[in-house]
């Protein structure tokens, strides 16, 4: 079944499922503004784009979800891709490489690909989710300890080397502005989880910035001033080279899109002993990756830790999804000079705290007990992400898992059975 659940959810809407929905959206609103800026600026990409994203592509993703309270937006799985995207093609490049994506994804969905999930081995999806978050943390690494780089390469063991060489010339200011950020969010997560610990973490280390008059940069400092309207929408260029040219990295879009957002959405169910439609979920990020790369945004999808902070702060409907898109929107537009002050330093322990998530250190253990051959696979897809990059890493990590599953199934006749996630 293709049909969002909002359908089915708004016929017997009342004003108190609105009041608990608009709060839960306040909460995930909160939560989200530090994140997207945070993860276009680790993309290559400007604060606004980041902003642009949450709105457009979260509205979009939550008008036509197959999940009753799924939240769309950038996150940190793509800030590899994206990167990458940008390096070699331009922004330009990425906004038509996200709008091929997301056609993709429409096709994908139509032809009831949504269930296909269950093919990719888990140890696949854990090594590259592990993968990403090593990245992500070194790419902040440079804005965390207040480094002076002009061109830190992309390569990891190059920036690596560099970083390292660099590390005499930390900022304290910087490290003492992310250290006070990434303490705070931690210990709010902890003993107030309801409370917006990110927004709180960069805010106060932010004021504390600007109040002492510490030299860090600020995203005005770096970017300028952050726009207060939405841009035009526009329909990127497009030819048959640039289509042919960009749709490997369409297909890593569309492929992580659809993953994340389907794991999310079980994670969701989960929560709330509900059930999603997958194949309108993957329809939905298709439209949401159209919606926001016609307003020049980066790739969206169901992202896991605003879906979950959404059902803990009470969101029942996807209005809750739409409420926290048009809050962002209403900060953008009322709030963007305030906005500009944010501290870097602060940013960069959003994302190392992300990073840290996104690695279930809770699993650590269970990785080192699994099977040799999910081992192997688990730690192969892990250090391709890492080495080479994400299109070589799922190539190989999915086929070696597909050969190794067939490999079990001629073994053993009752064959394989993907574990629920």
């Amino acid at each position: 079944m293709r049909q969002p659940k909002i359908f089915t959810t708004i016929s017997d809407y009342s004003w108190s499922l609105f009041r608990q929905d608009a709060l839960a959206g306040l909460t995930v609103a909160l939560v989200a503004l530090p994140l997207s800026i945070a993860i276009a600026i680790a993309s290559g990409a400007t604060p606004a784009q980041g902003l642009v994203t949450a709105i457009i592509g979260g509205f979009v993703i939550s008008l036509t979800s197959g999940s009753k309270v799924q939240i769309g937006g950038p996150t940190g799985a793509f800030i590899v891709v994206v990167y990458s995207v940008i390096a070699d093609h331009g922004y330009d490049g990425l906004v038509l490489a996200t709008l091929m994506a997301g056609a993709i994804l429409l096709v994908a969905g139509f032809f009831r690909a949504g269930r296909l999930i269950a093919l990719v081995p888990e140890p696949v999806i854990n090594g590259f989710t592990v993968g990403i978050a090593i990245i992500i943390a070194t790419s902040q690494l440079k804005d965390f300890l207040g480094l002076k780089i002009a061109n830190l390469p992309a390569e990891f063991l190059p920036k690596i080397a560099v970083l390292a060489g660099e590390l005499p010339n930390s900022s304290l200011y910087a490290m003492g502005v992310a250290l006070l950020a990434l303490v705070l969010m931690v210990v709010l997560r902890r003993w107030a989880p309801r409370s917006p610990s990110l927004v709180i973490g960069v805010a106060a280390g932010s004021i504390i910035a600007a109040m002492a008059a510490l030299p860090i940069d600020t995203i005005a400092s770096r970017f300028g001033e952050l726009p207060a309207s939405l841009p035009m929408l526009v329909l990127p260029e497009i030819s048959l080279a640039k289509v042919r040219e960009l749709l490997p990295s369409a297909l890593i879009i569309a492929f992580l899109a659809g993953v994340e957002s389907l794991l999310s959405a079980i994670v969701a169910d989960r929560m709330i002993e509900g059930h999603h439609r997958p194949n309108a979920e993957i329809m939905a990020q298709g439209y949401g990756n159209i919606a926001s790369a016609l307003f020049g945004g980066m790739p969206v999808t169901g992202a896991i830790a605003r879906t979950a902070t959404n059902v803990r702060a009470g969101g029942m409907t996807p209005v809750a999804g739409l409420v926290h898109a048009l809050l962002i929107l209403a900060i953008m537009l009322l709030a963007a000079r305030w906005a500009g002050m944010l501290a870097l330093p602060a940013l960069a322990a959003v994302l190392m705290l992300t990073a840290w998530n996104m690695s279930e250190p809770d699993k650590w253990r269970e990785y080192l007990h699994l099977p040799l051959a999910d081992r192997g696979l688990f730690l192969m897809t892990l250090i391709l992400t890492v080495i080479t990059d994400l299109t070589i890493a799922i190539g190989v990590g999915v086929a070696a898992g597909l050969a190794l599953r067939l490999l079990e199934k001629s073994k053993d006749d009752s064959g394989w059975t993907p574990r629920d996630r």
